[in-house]
């Protein structure tokens, strides 16, 4: 029996829809989901602060995933098909129950881990405010986003797996910084305003 571990996401795929045994396709499915269930998960996180929820809704994707993967084409690579499964598994599911989302860690402020107690306080404040103005993002914002920035994928990748236009998936994320970085001025002038700060 080959090492599954050295197999191609593609030949797995092809031995899991081809395979007469039962066992040998969960098998190889499960070399698939062994790939690729951190990946999953992070995404699913990143949009869901529950993690017992964050871990059903990666189960729901897998299973989605598994009935499905006679639609895959080889054209496109499967950690993209894989990421718009779960893209679209977290839309449908906000849709049916709002969910809060999880800090957004860096869009704007980086402060050196290094750093002194009052910085790493003025770091954690603002990656709560961060936060608070990401949730209230639309989802047609926050996706791009939260890809783009939290899983550091191209504009390209994006737009495959959001199946939206390159253009449009640049000027959301534009657009989409635009808002965040006017929601927190807001935001900072509002407490500081609370704080009888001028």
């Amino acid at each position: 029996m080959p090492d599954l571990t050295t197999e191609s996401d593609y030949d797995l795929i092809r031995e899991c829809l081809r395979s007469d045994s039962h066992e040998r396709s969960q098998e190889c499915f499960a070399e698939l989901v062994r790939r690729y269930k951190n990946l999953v998960y992070s995404i699913i996180l990143r949009m869901h602060s529950d993690r017992d929820e964050a871990a059903d809704l990666a189960q729901d994707v897998f299973v989605k995933i598994y009935k499905n993967l006679d639609k895959y084409y080889p054209d496109y690579k499967f950690s993209t098909w894989v990421m718009r499964i779960t893209t679209n598994h977290v839309i449908d599911a906000r849709r049916k129950k709002r969910a809060e989302t999880v800090p957004l860690e860096s869009v704007e402020y980086e402060i050196d881990s290094g750093a002194s107690p009052e910085a790493e306080f003025l770091r954690k404040e603002q990656k709560e405010q961060l936060a608070q103005v990401v949730e209230e993002l639309p989802d047609m914002y926050k996706i791009p986003i939260v890809l783009y920035h939290q899983q550091g994928l191209s504009y390209q990748e994006i737009s495959e797996i959001t199946n939206e236009p390159l253009s449009k998936v640049k000027n959301r994320i534009f657009r989409g910084r635009k808002m965040l970085k006017d929601s927190l001025v807001k935001l900072r002038v509002k407490e500081s305003g609370s704080y009888g700060l001028s």
